[in-house]
C-alpha cells in the first residue's frame, strides 16, 4: 500500500507517518512535508524522484503528473486500468492525505494583499483531492488531521479501509474542496477596480455544515434541518451544548436565538443578570437585577400569560434559587451560560425542558457586536437578500434631547433600556419600561398606534402601572397620535430614531403633553 502525504498544516502529520509506516505502508511525499518525515527517521519518496521530473515554479508544479493522478485514478477492478498502470510503470496510490494552502486564514489576515491571497490559492492539492475522492473505492482521502486517529484504528484492525468510511472520506473531501473554491470566489468577486473590497460579492457562496435533522419544519408539514456557519461566530446559538429536554424544534431554535441575541446585549458587569423571555418571536418580558432570580421575577411580571410556554434567556448562571423559581412555569427552552449543580438538579424533574448551555462571547458582551455575524441573509423568492448586521449600540451621548423638559439621569437609563428591548421587537414596536424592566411590549402591528395600544393593554393584563414610565419606539412617529396613546398611558418620557417630516408635530406635542422625548438618529427596524 501506498500514501502520498502532502500537507500545508502538518500537525501530527509526524505521528500519523510513523504509524502507517509501522504498518507496512509506503510514504511519498512532497517538498517541505517530505523533509519533515525524512528529518522524523522515516523513509520516505519524493514525488519529484517518483515523477522524474523536478518540482518548478516556486514548487507550483509538483504533482501534475500521469504518475501521481494515473496512481490515483486507476480502477483497481478494471483490468485494463491496471494494465495501463504496468505498461506506463505507474504504482497505485492508496491513501492520500492532503490538506490545502491556507488561503482562507490568510485572507482573513489584516493587510492581506492580492498577491498574498492568490499565492495561497492551492492548484495540485485540489487536483489530487478530487482524483482521489472520486475514485473513492480504491483510495482513502484524509483532508484533515481530525481524521487520522479513525482511520489508523481500522488500518491497525484489518490492513484496509471499509468501503464506509472511503465513502465518507470523499464526501468530506469533496466539501472541502467546495469550501475552498467558495471562500476564492468570495474573495476575488469581491475586490474591486481600485483594489478595495466590496462589502459583497459578485457572488456569494454560502458554506454551512448540518448540525441536525429536525422532525418537522415551523409548520408539521414541512421538512426541516439546522445547519451552521462553517466558521460560526462564539457565543452565537449553534455553539450551544443541550444539557438535558426533548430535541430542538424548528420553532425552538428560531426563537432562541432571538432570546439569546438580545439577552448578550446586556453585559452582566455593566447591566447586571438579565433575563429574557421570548415567546412566537418577540420579547414578551425582559429585565435586569442584582442575579438570575430577580432578573426571571421581574420579567415574568411583564406578561405572564405569554411567558407560558415561552423561551428563557439568561446573561448569568442560572443558581438553585432562580431554577426553583422557573420550574413553576412550563417553558420549553432555557438558556444560560452556565448551570450550577443545584439548578441541574432541580431542572432534572422537568425532563422535557430543553437546557442549552451557551458561553457568552469573549469579554462578555461589551462591545455587544461580538460574536455575532457580520452579515445576515433572508430568503426571498429565489434569491437572497442580504445586510449587514444591526449591531448599532447606542451610546447616552448619543441622545439628543429635543423637548423643552430634560429626562432625569433615572430616565435616561430607562429609555436606553427600553431602547435596547425595542430592538428585539418586530416592527412596529413599542416598548414601555421603568426600574430595569419591561412594562408592556406592542409588537408586529401594521399599525404604530395599535402598537402602543397593544402594549398598553398588556401593562394592564398584568397589573402594571405605566405612571412615569420610559417608552420606546423602534421607528419615528409618522403623527402625533402615536405619541398621545403613550402619553395617556402613563409614559413621562420617550425615546425615536426622529427623521419624520412630521418631526415638529410631534415634538410640539411632547412639550405639550409636558413629556421628555430623546432622538436617536438610527432606527430598528426588525421583519
Amino acid at each position: 500500500m501506498n500514501a502520498l502525504i502532502s500537507v500545508s498544516d502538518k500537525t501530527g502529520i509526524v505521528e500519523f507517518a510513523r504509524a502507517l509506516h509501522a504498518l507496512g505502508i509506503k510514504l511519498l511525499s512532497t517538498g517541505g512535508t517530505a523533509k519533515l518525515l525524512a528529518g522524523a527517521g522515516l523513509p520516505v519518496t519524493e514525488v519529484a524522484e517518483l515523477t522524474g521530473f523536478p518540482e518548478m515554479l516556486d514548487g507550483r508544479v509538483k504533482t501534475l503528473h500521469p504518475k501521481v493522478h494515473g496512481g490515483l485514478l486507476a480502477r483497481r477492478d478494471l483490468p485494463e486500468h491496471m494494465a495501463a498502470l504496468k505498461a506506463r510503470q505507474i504504482n497505485t496510490i492508496d491513501l492520500l492525505v492532503v490538506n490545502l494552502y491556507p488561503f482562507e486564514d490568510t485572507v482573513a489576515k489584516p493587510g492581506c494583499t492580492l498577491e498574498d491571497a492568490i499565492e495561497n490559492i492551492d492548484i495540485g492539492g485540489p487536483a489530487m483531492v478530487r482524483s482521489g475522492a472520486k475514485n473513492w473505492k480504491d483510495v482513502g482521502v484524509l483532508t484533515d488531521s481530525s481524521q487520522y486517529a479513525g482511520v489508523l484504528v481500522e488500518l491497525k484492525e484489518s490492513g484496509k479501509l471499509t468501503d464506509a468510511t472511503k465513502f465518507a472520506l470523499s464526501v468530506a473531501a469533496f466539501n472541502r474542496i467546495s469550501q475552498y473554491d467558495g471562500a476564492i470566489s468570495d474573495y476575488l468577486s469581491a475586490i474591486q477596480p481600485d483594489g478595495s473590497h466590496a462589502m459583497f460579492p459578485g457572488q456569494a457562496n454560502g458554506r454551512f455544515i448540518k448540525l441536525q435533522d429536525l422532525r418537522y419544519g415551523e409548520n408539521a408539514h414541512q421538512q426541516a434541518a439546522w445547519y451552521r456557519d462553517l466558521h460560526p461566530a462564539p457565543g452565537s446559538l449553534v455553539t450551544a451544548r443541550q444539557l438535558q429536554g426533548k430535541a430542538l424544534s424548528y420553532n425552538n431554535i428560531a426563537d432562541a436565538d432571538a432570546a439569546w441575541e438580545c439577552v448578550k446585549s446586556f453585559d452582566a458587569a455593566a447591566d447586571g443578570a438579565a433575563c429574557v423571555i421570548l415567546k412566537h418571536a418577540n420579547p414578551c418580558g425582559v429585565a435586569t437585577g442584582a442575579d438570575a432570580l430577580e432578573a426571571y421575577s421581574k420579567a415574568f411580571k411583564t406578561d405572564p400569560t405569554s411567558a407560558f410556554g415561552g423561551i428563557i434567556a439568561l446573561n448569568c448562571p442560572l443558581d438553585e434559587r432562580a431554577a426553583l423559581q422557573i420550574s413553576k412555569q412550563f417553558v420549553e427552552v432555557l438558556m444560560a451560560p452556565s448551570f450550577t449543580p443545584e439548578a441541574l438538579a432541580v431542572m432534572k424533574a422537568k425532563v422535557n425542558v430543553r437546557l442549552l448551555q451557551i458561553d457568552l462571547p469573549p469579554g462578555g458582551a461589551t462591545p455587544w457586536q461580538q460574536g455575532r455575524n457580520l452579515i445576515d441573509v433572508k430568503r426571498v423568492g429565489s434569491g437572497l437578500l442580504m445586510q449587514t448586521a444591526d449591531t448599532h449600540e447606542l451610546l447616552l451621548t448619543d441622545l439628543k434631547v429635543v423637548s423643552k423638559l430634560q429626562p432625569t439621569p433615572a430616565q435616561l437609563q430607562d429609555l436606553l433600556f427600553a431602547w435596547k428591548v425595542a430592538k428585539y421587537v418586530k416592527s412596529n414596536a413599542i416598548v414601555f419600561c421603568g426600574g430595569g424592566m419591561t412594562l408592556g411590549v406592542g409588537a408586529g402591528q401594521m399599525s404604530r398606534v395599535d402598537s402602543a395600544r397593544i402594549a398598553s393593554i398588556k401593562a394592564a393584563n398584568a397589573g402594571l402601572s405605566l405612571q412615569g414610565s420610559a417608552v420606546a419606539s423602534d421607528a419615528f412617529f409618522p403623527f402625533r397620535d402615536g405619541l398621545d396613546v403613550v402619553v395617556d398611558a402613563g409614559a413621562a418620557c420617550v425615546i425615536q430614531p426622529g427623521g419624520s417630516i412630521r418631526d415638529d408635530e410631534v415634538i410640539a406635542a411632547a412639550n405639550e403633553r409636558g413629556v421628555a422625548m430623546v432622538l436617536t438618529g438610527v432606527r430598528h427596524f426588525r421583519h
